[in-house]
């Protein structure tokens, strides 16, 4: 028996709701549009639900706007069915009930982050533990303190333990052997990293080493290093190195998949510091390529930087990539349609509605509210006088009547500008909410702000 499904909306949105809900219709699904009496759905209350919903018959479960910001639970507990909140817009209810009436579950992943500190031997403790908690929030599970060459570190003791007493673990990244041990030996959770020449220090504390090849891109030595540490019955982590691109990236990667081939249980970490601080290109694709070559070999764990400003927002990327991609990997699916977070410049469908729409509801517009829309002919900005489409603000202004208005002209000039914005990069566009920028950031908007002025 198929499962009865109200799509609770309003008389604008309803045509496409209604064609959403016939794209969504088979034997398991029967999608019931009901118009709750007002315009925009967005504007509806819970009071206004309350008085005015009539349930079909057999109702299973109520699927609300995503805009609704009434008390969903209040609404369950007064019709004794379900009410969820849906998307946003009407041209994602087939993706949202594709997966099954609900998000992708991001909650799990088996991806270990390191985000290092690189210049921890020149910051204050202040300063490392703003850092180190910046990191943290972002999604790091490890804060790496890095040694700059030849400069002394005589507070790296102090660092370890105000860190460990924040809750975090702690690895030390250095050349210096001799720091290695210290770090060892003040309870460092990992040192990296450690050579089959250096091995010895492992004996001087309980931190796990991050193993490398004595020689740059010799597996064969770090094969050897990893027997030492298995006979010596420690945990570690191998990396091979990944090397920028250029100089040796492509050998790099084989590196890593032919160690997994040999060792198939090995712990394998891999740092992407080369490839995303000496590429000119944005981090959350190659953050991207990089996940899909750790879900499929298993690599466990990563060694994120972001000291170049195009790199700020690594870690965080890395964090949602992880999940995005073990959601997709255990649904032995393509990664697609498990969130988007690292969809930043692009939307996968950035017009919800079609130029004959926005003519449909230009239409029916009966006050002086300039509404803004975005389709492949352009922006378009209506109200009760007018319907004007352009590829630019500039294009816009001069039908707008608004030179004498300076708050609305402000308002308007905002909006379409953020609408240029989306056209020209491919974006999703929702009059007074801010663009959507995946997990990089998003710029401050809502609807209250929109009209504060």
């Amino acid at each position: 028996m198929a499962e009865r499904v109200v799509l609770l909306t309003g008389s604008l949105a309803q045509p496409r709701v209604a064609k959403a809900a016939e794209e969504i219709a088979d034997a398991f699904l029967e999608p019931l549009v009901v118009n709750i009496g007002v315009k925009v759905a967005a504007l509806m209350t819970a009071d206004i639900v309350e008085r005015r919903l009539v349930l079909p018959e057999g109702a299973d479960r109520v699927v609300m706007p995503g805009r609704f910001r009434g008390d969903l639970d209040r609404l369950t507990s007064k019709f004794g069915v379900p009410f969820l909140r849906g998307p946003d817009e009407a041209a994602d209810i087939p993706d949202f009930f594709g997966k099954g009436g609900g998000p992708a579950d991001l909650s799990r992943h088996d991806v270990t982050i390191f985000a290092e500190i690189v210049d921890a031997t020149r910051l204050t403790l202040d300063e490392v533990l703003a850092r180190a908690r910046a990191l943290t929030a972002d999604g790091a599970d490890v804060i790496d303190l890095g040694s700059l060459p030849d400069q002394a570190f005589p507070h790296l003791e102090a660092f370890i333990a105000a860190l460990h007493g924040e809750g975090m673990k702690v690895s030390v990244d250095s050349f210096d052997p001799q720091e290695l041990s210290r770090a060892t030996r003040a309870g460092a959770d990992y040192l990296l990293s450690l050579n089959e020449e250096t091995l010895a220090i492992l004996d001087e504390g309980p931190a796990v080493p991050v193993l490398v090849p004595a020689k740059p891109g010799d597996l064969e030595s770090l094969i050897r290093a990893v027997e030492s540490c298995r006979a010596k019955g420690r945990d570690f982590f191998a990396d091979p190195i990944l090397d920028p691109i250029h100089f040796g990236f492509t050998a790099s990667l084989v590196r890593y998949a032919e160690l997994r081939r040999r060792m198939p249980d090995v712990p394998i970490l891999m740092g992407i510091g080369n490839l995303t601080e000496l590429t000119d290109a944005d981090t959350t694709g190659i953050n991207a390529i990089l996940m899909g070559v750790i879900s499929e070999l298993h690599i466990g764990a990563v060694l994120a930087v972001q000291v170049s400003p195009h790199c700020r927002t690594a870690v965080r990327e890395f964090d949602r990539a992880r999940r995005e991609f073990f959601a997709a990997r255990e649904a032995g699916a393509l990664p697609q349609g498990f969130g988007g977070g690292l969809m930043a410049l692009r939307d996968r469908k950035p017009f919800t509605t079609s130029p004959e729409e926005v003519n449909r509801l230009a239409g029916e517009v009966r006050d002086r509210n300039f509404r803004i829309a975005v389709t492949d002919q352009g922006i378009h900005a209506y109200n009760r006088d007018g319907h004007h489409v352009a590829g630019d603000p500039y294009g816009l202004f001069p039908h707008l009547k608004v030179e004498d208005d300076g708050a609305h002209a402000f308002y308007l000039g905002v909006e379409t500008a953020r609408a240029e914005i989306a056209l020209m990069l491919g974006k999703r566009y929702a009059q007074d909410e801010a663009l959507k920028w995946g997990v990089i950031g998003e710029t401050a908007a809502s609807a209250e702000e929109a009209h504060r002025l």
